[in-house]
C-alpha cells in the first residue's frame, strides 16, 4: 500500500506543495516561513489530512562566525534531511531514512498504556500525534568557513523533542543535534556546485513515551560528489551510512482502517522504545547526464530493523533505477521503478501462530513504479 493512506496500492497525489515566505529584515536579521499543504506523513499526523508550518524560523547573522537561527528547524543529520526536495534525485527516500529518520510522534502520557507486544509496544493511530519532517523548534548555532577551494561547516542545535507546531504540550523532552562537513570545491556555488563532501552527524533525545523517558539516538556520515550538473557527462555520486538506538517503530503493515484485519499487530504502530532496540542501514546512488537536461539515476539501499529482538528482525533491500528529465535546474519530471524485498532472518522466532502471517507477509512486498513532477516558481 501507498503512503500516507495505506489503503491503495495505485494512488494520484499532490505529495508536496509548498508556500514559502523568505526575506531579510535588515542586514543581520533574515526570516523563513514555509507552509506545508501536500498529502503526506506530516500533513495527515493520525488524524486526517490537515495543513502545517513546516519551517518558522529567524536567523541573527551579527556574532562573527556564527548565524543563529530560533523556532521551527531542519535537524542537523542525514544529507537526504539536509536537502530541499528540489534537489531530490528520486521520488522516495531509501527506507533507512524514511523509517528510521522521519520519527514520529506519540502521546506521551495516554489514558490508557500502550499494549505490550513483542518487546515493544502497539500504539494505536489515535497515539500518532504527528511526524517530524526532520525538524524541530528549537535554537541553531550554524557556520561556513572558507579557504581557497576548502570549505568547513558546522550546525548545532538544541530543542523540543515534539511535533514542531506542538512545543509546550506534556511530555515534552530536549533533542540535541550536529552535524560537521569537510567540502572540496571544484567550480561554481550552491546547491548544485561541482563539489566532492565528507560529513558526519549525531542526534540525543530524552523522549517521553508511555508515562516514562526514554533515550534515543541517532548517528551517521556520508560522503557526496558532484561534478557539472545539468552538463552532458555531469554526473554525481552520494554514500551514507546510519545506525539508530532507542524509540524504533515499525509501520503497520495493512492500513490502519481495514477493520477486517483482527491481529492488531498487523493495523497498529509497534514501538521499541528501550536504547537496547537497535536498527542501521545504508545507501548508495550514483547518476549521470546522458544530456545536458536528461540523466539517469540508480540507488540501492539497505535497512537492518531491530537485529537485537530475533523475532522482529526484518532485512529492507532496494535497487530503484530512475530518469529525470530538467527543464530547470528546479524543475523536472522524476521516473522511478523500484525493486523491493523484505526478508526475515529468523522466521523460526515468530511464535508459531504467526509464523505463517510473517512469511506471507514478506512474500507479499512488490515493486512500485513512481513518477513525480518538481514544479518551484
Amino acid at each position: 500500500m501507498i503512503g500516507p493512506g495505506l489503503n491503495s496500492s495505485d494512488v494520484l497525489n499532490a505529495l508536496r506543495a509548498r508556500l514559502i515566505i523568505r526575506g531579510y529584515i535588515n542586514q543581520y536579521l533574515s526570516y523563513f516561513i514555509a507552509g506545508e499543504f501536500g498529502n503526506n506523513g506530516y500533513t495527515n499526523p493520525g488524524t486526517g489530512y490537515a495543513p502545517e508550518l513546516q519551517d518558522g524560523h529567524v536567523t541573527v547573522s551579527y556574532i562573527p562566525d556564527v548565524r543563529v537561527s530560533a523556532g521551527i528547524i531542519r535537524a542537523p543529520g542525514p544529507e537526504d534531511a539536509m536537502q530541499g526536495y528540489m534537489a531530490y534525485n528520486f521520488t522516495a527516500f531509501p527506507a533507512v531514512i524514511q523509517q528510521l529518520m522521519f520519527q514520529n510522534f506519540y502521546n506521551p502520557r495516554p489514558t490508557t498504556h500502550y499494549t505490550a507486544s513483542a518487546g515493544g509496544y502497539l500504539v494505536p493511530e489515535s497515539g500518532i500525534q504527528g511526524s517530524n519532517a526532520f525538524r524541530y523548534t528549537g535554537i541553531a548555532a550554524e557556520d561556513w568557513f572558507r579557504s581557497g577551494p576548502w570549505e568547513f561547516a558546522y550546525d548545532t542545535m538544541v530543542g523540543s523533542f515534539s511535533p514542531p507546531t506542538a512545543i509546550g504540550q506534556p511530555g515534552d523532552g530536549p533533542i540535541f543535534a550536529a552535524r560537521m562537513q569537510q567540502s572540496y570545491i571544484f567550480s561554481g556555488h550552491g546547491t548544485y556546485r561541482s563539489d566532492i563532501t565528507a560529513f558526519a552527524w549525531y542526534q540525543y533525545a530524552h523522549p517521553q513515551f508511555n508515562d516514562r523517558f526514554y533515550a534515543l539516538s541517532r548517528e551517521g556520515l556520508g560522503v557526496t560528489y558532484m561534478q557539472n550538473y545539468m552538463e552532458q557527462g555531469g554526473h554525481w555520486f552520494k554514500a551514507e551510512y546510519m545506525q539508530g538506538a532507542g524509540m524504533i517503530d515499525t509501520p503497520p503493515a495493512f492500513g490502519i482502517n481495514l477493520a477486517t484485519i483482527k491481529t492488531p499487530s498487523l493495523y497498529n504502530t509497534q514501538v521499541y522504545p528501550g536504547i537496547d532496540n537497535h536498527a542501521y542501514g545504508y545507501y548508495a546512488g550514483f547518476g549521470v547526464f546522458v544530456v545536458p537536461r536528461i540523466d539517469i539515476d540508480f540507488r540501492y539501499d539497505y535497512y537492518n530493523r531491530l537485529p537485537n529482538n530475533k523475532a522482529q528482525n526484518r532485512v529492507f533491500k532496494t535497487f530503484t533505477t530512475g530518469v529525470q528529465y530538467h527543464f530547470t535546474p528546479l524543475n523536472k519530471i522524476m521516473i522511478n521503478y523500484a525493486i523491493r524485498s523484505l526478508a526475515v532472518p529468523y522466521p523460526d522466532a515468530a511464535p508459531s501462530a504467526s509464523r505463517a502471517i510473517v512469511k506471507s507477509i514478506s512474500q507479499s512486498i512488490d515493486n512500485e513504479f513512481t513518477a513525480e513532477l518538481v514544479l518551484s516558481f
